[in-house]
């Protein structure tokens, strides 16, 4: 079996966390400490256990020497100190005598948040130089980052590749949720993917064609498929150069996968417009589908009744717009109403919407990676936890 954070000797240690604090900031300001908070449990065990705590998170992108003002953990430092109730230092460089200095400094039950790991280019290279010195700043790795574990960076593969390592709280729980349902769902498994593009969801309906007992398709990437059975989309979004796979995949799923029946439609891609609900054999020409519609809703929600295992990645329609939410709405309170189920949002968009519509506490669980999330549920290898204990 794994090990897991709980086997490992802390106390005393000098203890390397990589967390996920990529978290929106605004004016230096913190506009929503989801992940700051996500990744408390695993921070205040190694605390707990007389562990030294040494925090690694990227922030953002790093492109140009501009976006190091912007992107400093600064904010997040005193955030987490705010969270813990404790002192949280500081370190604003990534490496060099003052981060060493400062790191062997630290007494048992004290952490250390070392700068953005971006502001090394060698980080998402996986630069090996960079792994083993982050490495040799403390003696015991652990990942609790699951946003950037589909990625070999040198703060997660590079620093894993030399200590004795396990997974965080936090990303055991991505595993054992996201990795049960690809292994083995409890049934019925009920897949619910919507967003904008086949392409970013082909690997997961593939993957799942074998696993799932129903896979309902709903958002932009629907009119791809509607395209492919011979339907007028008007004006809907659709990837051309992914009609023929789109046939493809409904003829390998075949009554699997469920379409929607209708859809809320407009002239124009915006909120203040008219619109009107049709049949998808009803898109006029001048029309674009933007959400779907209260019939796919019901026809939906029927196909959840009874579901003991259900992963829904990516809204319905736009839902950043009002009069286009409903459809994400619909899903949510569909999902929301099971009983005796394991219901999961695989991150993302959906994500983003479940808990802005305030759905959040009634999922099984809300993956923290988007780009993670999905490819897990396409079966893919994670280097972030593949690398762990070997």
């Amino acid at each position: 079996m794994a090990k897991t954070i709980k086997d490992l000797d802390l106390k005393g240690k000098k203890v390397l966390i990589r967390v996920d604090f990529n978290v929106p900031v605004k004016d230096g300001k913190i506009t929503n400490d989801n992940r700051i908070v996500a990744a408390l449990p695993t921070i205040r065990y190694v605390l707990e256990q007389k562990g030294k705590v040494i925090l690694f998170s990227h922030l953002g992108r790093i492109k140009t020497e501009e976006d190091k003002l912007e992107k400093t953990l600064k904010p997040v430092a005193e955030r987490l100190e705010e969270l813990l109730g404790k002192e949280v230092k500081f370190i604003p460089e990534t490496r060099g005598e003052d981060l060493e200095k400062a790191i062997n400094k630290l007494k048992e039950s004290e952490i250390l948040l070392v700068e953005n790991t971006r502001f090394e280019k060698g980080e998402t290279k996986n630069d090996p130089q960079l792994g083993a010195y982050w490495a040799s700043l403390g003696e015991i790795y652990i990942n609790d980052a699951f946003g950037t574990a589909h990625r070999e960076h040198a703060s997660n593969v590079g620093i894993a590749k030399h200590l004795e390592s396990a997974p965080g709280f936090l990303l055991e729980k991505e595993i054992k949720f996201i990795g049960g349902v690809v292994d083995n769902p409890q049934r019925p498994f009920v897949a619910i993917l919507g967003g904008a593009k086949v392409s970013d969801k082909i690997g997961v309906i593939e993957n799942l064609v074998d696993k799932a007992d129903k896979i309902l398709i709903g958002g932009g990437m629907m009119f791809t498929f509607l395209k492919a059975l011979g339907k007028n989309i008007g004006k809907s979004l659709v990837e051309e150069d992914k009609i023929e796979l789109a046939k493809a995949l409904l003829e390998k799923c075949g009554d699997k996968l469920i379409l929607p029946v209708d859809t809320v439609a407009s002239k124009e891609f915006k909120n203040d417009t008219e619109f009107r609900t049709v049949s998808i054999d009803e898109i006029s020409d001048d029309e674009m589908g933007l959400d779907i519609g209260i019939d796919t809703i019901q026809l939906f929600s029927k196909e959840l009744e009874g579901a003991k295992t259900v992963v829904w990645n990516g809204p319905m329609g736009v839902f950043e717009m009002k009069n286009f939410a409903k459809g994400t709405i619909g899903v949510c309170e569909a999902i929301a109403a099971l009983e005796g189920a394991t219901t999961i949002i695989g991150g993302g968009d959906s994500a983003a919407a479940a808990m802005e519509l305030g759905y959040g506490n009634k999922f099984t669980h809300i993956s923290t990676g988007g780009g993670a999330s999905l490819e897990y549920l396409e079966g893919k290898v994670l280097p972030g936890i593949d690398c762990l204990n070997k």
